[in-house]
Parts: structure tokens; C-alpha cells; sequence
């Protein structure tokens, strides 16, 4: 499963991979708002997105876009390693 991750810490970037990568997902991370943010998330089979590390702005077109492409949102508070595991084993339960 393709999933973009939006928020989280910069330092953790590698380990959100490693997290997704054990449960055989592919991960596209966005800490930061890059130019063209709408287009650069492409079409996932889900996003998960971190609110406490993120601006408002980049909730705000990433869930316009999920809502325009049909993408399942998983929003968490937090943005630790057990937060995003939890948030990919809550989409595998759905996706089945």
C-alpha cells in the first residue's frame, strides 16, 4: 500500500520509512510544505496525517485533495513511531 505521511519530525524520517517498510507499505514523508504540495502527493491509497507537527495550510490541502481523489485520511495527534504503526494497522483493517 502507497500511504503519504504529512507532519512529523525531521529527524525521524528514516525510522517512519522502517516502520512502513516492516509492514510492507511504500512511505512518501512531507515534514515540511514543498511548492506544488497538491500535485507532490499524487495519488496514495492513503494519507496519514501527523496535527501536532504540521501547519494548518498543509492539513488543509492535503485533505482537499484526499477528499477530491476519494483517499482515506488517518489523522493522529501524536507523531511517534508507535502513533504512525497504529495509524497503518487501523488502514489494513479497513482496506480488507
Amino acid at each position: 500500500m502507497s500511504i503519504v505521511l504529512v507532519g512529523g519530525h525531521d529527524r525521524l524520517h528514516s525510522e517512519y520509512k522502517g516502520v512502513g517498510s516492516q509492514r510492507g507499505h511504500k512511505l512518501k514523508i512531507y515534514t515540511q510544505m514543498p511548492t506544488k504540495f497538491n500535485k507532490a502527493i499524487g495519488h496514495p491509497d492513503a494519507i496519514v496525517l501527523f496535527t501536532s507537527t504540521v501547519s494548518h495550510k498543509m492539513v488543509g490541502v492535503a485533505v482537499k485533495e484526499a477528499k477530491k481523489k476519494g483517499i482515506p485520511i488517518v489523522r493522529c495527534h501524536n507523531s511517534s513511531l508507535g502513533s504512525l504503526e497504529k495509524s497503518l494497522l487501523e488502514l489494513e483493517s479497513t482496506s480488507k
